[in-house]
């Protein structure tokens, strides 16, 4: 996946339920442009995810499956959702949003995400829980 090759989860902390547990970073310009273009269904299914860092919004041009967004604030809380966004598409730009979170199509709907959810992303293997409004990943 995009990004570094580390591997970490997003779990919704409010409602109790993983979002990934296969999460990727997209934190370099390029990774961030490339993000899920060009790949294929079959390796974006349940469990996978990709976390935009930073991002305001994304688009799905030159992706050949639909897919759920979460845009957070610093401190990981779901400011805006977008469901089953189909390819060829441009999501709106949230600007208070530092992060965005690319989910497979219906992980928001099974999980039962919403707005003011508190969302964790960590990166086990490096001891980095990103929680803090100023970390990194």
């Amino acid at each position: 996946m995009p990004g570094n090759s580390r591997s970490g989860y997003a779990f919704n902390r409010t409602r109790q339920a993983f979002l990934a547990t296969e999460l990727s970073v997209a934190d370099t310009h390029l990774s961030r442009l490339r993000g899920l273009m060009g790949r294929h269904p079959e390796h974006f299914g349940g469990g996978k995810g990709l976390w935009i860092v930073p991002s305001h919004g994304v688009h799905t041009m030159a992706m050949r499956f639909p897919i759920d967004v979460l845009y957070l604030n610093p401190e990981k809380t779901v400011i805006h959702v977008e469901e089953n966004i189909k390819p060829w598409r441009i999501a709106p730009v949230r600007m208070e949003a530092a992060t965005v979170l690319e989910l497979p199509c219906y992980t928001i709907w099974n999980t039962g995400t919403a707005l003011g959810d508190v969302i964790e992303i960590a990166f086990p293997e490096n001891g980095n829980h990103s929680n803090g409004h100023k970390e990194r990943p």
